[in-house]
């Protein structure tokens, strides 16, 4: 499973669960303990079941990943059904609309290294559920957290979408990039281009964007890249062709405007960093052209409480195009 990749099971039928149940579970079992392996089948099970039970249709989104030396699996659960009003007295053991036993998503939580859950009234409910294979998880204490969804295009296995954040010393380098196309060809560009930025001893975004453009084999791409300087304070971003990118703080936030272009295939001469101020609580949102871009804050109250994985899936949730590679990538100063 690739790191970066998110894969996903929509789920329309009760017939679906089984394959979906077992297909996590051996995917869990080759990383977390068998107890643990136990854990991860009961919140899957809670996941699916409330689907079928409350919303009829959903998605399941799973992702293996790592934390340092620690194996992490994520699950989100999106529906679009009928939402809760109160979530922390509907996790209370017992509560149930539905007259069973009422202890799901109190177990999702209790059991989960990391969870949380948001639902509006009429638009629906994410679940978040992290495992680590760790019997102690401490978050790392870091200035920063990245948090990204990225799905291939249904029929496709590969996404011809990618990210790379790299720390060098008070600087931290975000590369999002969306070879031309969908599948293997594109996501051959992207890899090459983060190979490229893999090695690269600079950090100017300008210069880097230079780099990746020689790299003239294979399908170009459009791609920002954005440099945050915790020493001085400041983002400087450069990005070519339409990879949405907007730093936004609380309700306020500035839209970037790339330059034309394609990447490997034809860039400007001129190529210019936008310098912006860098602010507590602030976030980067990027997101491939697979998004559609008219999205709003406002219709997610209280969202910025959450981490930022549940505004990317709620991004995901109801602007996702489904006809091209999708990503949401945030990246959140602490």
């Amino acid at each position: 499973m690739d790191k970066t990749l998110f894969k996903s099971h929509l789920i329309e039928e009760r017939s679906q669960l089984a394959f979906i149940k077992r297909e996590i579970h051996n995917t869990a079992k080759t990383h977390f303990s068998e107890s643990r392996t136990g854990e991860i089948d009961i919140v899957v099970s809670e996941m699916l079941s409330n689907i079928i039970k409350y919303a009829t249709r959903g998605e399941l989104l799973v992702r293996l990943d790592s934390e340092g030396e620690k194996i992490v699996l994520e699950v989100i659960c999106i529906d679009n059904g009928p939402g809760m009003k109160d979530v922390p007295y509907s996790i209370k053991d017992g509560i149930s609309s539905k007259h069973t036993l009422g202890h799901g998503l109190g177990s999702i939580a209790r059991l989960s290294s990391f969870s949380q859950i948001y639902s509006q009234i009429g638009w629906g409910t994410i679940v978040y559920s992290k495992f680590v294979n760790d019997e102690v998880y401490v978050p790392p204490a870091l200035k920063f957290v990245i948090r990204c969804i990225n799905i291939a295009m249904p029929g496709e296995t590969v996404s011809g979408d990618g990210v790379l954040v790299r720390v060098l010393e008070d600087k931290v380098m975000i590369f999002a990039g969306d070879g031309l196309g969908h599948g293997p060809h594109a996501k051959d560009a992207v890899d090459k281009a983060v190979n490229v930025l893999k090695t690269s001893s600079s950090c100017d975004p300008c210069e880097l964007i230079r780099e990746m453009h020689m790299v003239k084999k294979g399908r170009g791409l459009v791609a920002t890249v954005a440099v945050v300087d915790f020493y001085k304070k400041k983002w400087e971003i450069c990005g070519v062709g339409n990879f949405l990118t907007l730093l936004q703080k609380g309700l306020d936030f500035k839209n970037y405007l790339p330059h034309n272009g394609i990447v490997s295939v034809n860039i400007p001469t001129r190529l210019e960093n936008a310098v912006w101020d860098m602010e507590k609580f602030q976030m980067m949102i990027f997101c491939s052209d697979g998004i559609k871009t008219r999205w709003d804050l406002i219709r997610y109250p209280a969202i910025l409480k959450f981490d930022p994985m549940i505004l990317a899936a709620a991004i995901y949730k109801d602007h996702a195009r489904r006809t091209d590679d999708m990503t949401v990538l945030i990246v959140k100063i602490l």
